[in-house]
């Protein structure tokens, strides 16, 4: 199963989109895997305020731990990561991916009633992998 396919299945095992990005990538980097979940766990529904959506702030924190080096921070490959992730999907922002404020009862309810979660954002989830996935390739090759 590759990685794409983990982090899909974390996802759809009721890890929420940080988490499932996160903790597929982060044994590879030294964070055993319930950490890895206890990390990424307050960063679903983009920081549950819909705001970055958590499949791109747990595609982050991979970045971090793959490319950060002492006090120099990796914000080439965060902001080459959220170009390609808004290429295809037009933003970053859980409320705009999903179409309704999850922090609201109402938001919530319709991204529940309108299955939002199970296609939206298991599509982000896809997406932030493969273009994670992309990215460590990439930088392996170089």
């Amino acid at each position: 199963m590759s990685k794409v396919e983990k982090a899909v299945e974390c996802f759809k095992d009721n890890y929420n989109c940080s988490q499932a990005i996160f903790a597929t990538y982060s044994q590879e980097f030294g964070v055993p895997l319930e950490r890895a979940f206890k990390i990424a766990s307050g960063f679903g529904g983009g920081m549950r305020i819909g705001g970055t959506c958590g499949a791109v702030t747990g595609a982050f924190m991979v970045l971090g731990l793959k490319f950060a080096q002492g006090k120099d921070k990796p914000y080439d490959k965060i902001i080459e990561f959220a170009d390609r992730f808004c290429r295809r999907n037009q933003s970053t922002n859980c409320i705009e991916l999903i179409g309704c404020d999850i922090r609201t009862e109402l938001g919530m309810q319709k991204a529940i009633d309108e299955g939002l979660f199970r296609t939206i954002c298991t599509k982000m989830v896809k997406d932030a992998a493969e273009i994670l996935e992309a990215m460590l390739t990439d930088d392996c090759s170089n």
